[in-house]
């Protein structure tokens, strides 16, 4: 977890110094995009791949799909606050 926290941290640290630097910046973008369809590719192999989540799915299909619409609207009504709330008194 260190290890991880240490990443993140210098990646932080080179962010904030290249930050005015636009083609490093759109790079980033791209690949950062790339990487993330990526993992959820490999995401989907794994799962595709384990039986038993496989046979698990009518089982488990109510409490995910449940789990989901949670996760989404709890994500966009956050979102619509933050941007309300913090975004807008910034721009007035």
């Amino acid at each position: 977890m260190v290890l991880i926290t240490l990443f993140l941290l210098s990646g932080m640290l080179a962010g904030y110094f290249l930050r005015k630097r636009s083609r490093i910046i759109e790079f980033n973008d791209k690949v950062t995009t790339g990487a993330i369809c990526l993992l959820l590719f490999l995401l989907g192999l794994s799962v595709g791949g384990n039986e038993i989540i496989i046979n698990s799915i009518a089982k488990l299909g109510i409490q995910a799909f449940v789990l989901t619409a949670g996760a989404v609207s709890g994500s966009v009504f956050l979102s619509y606050f933050v941007y309300v709330y913090i975004f807008r008194r910034k721009g007035k």
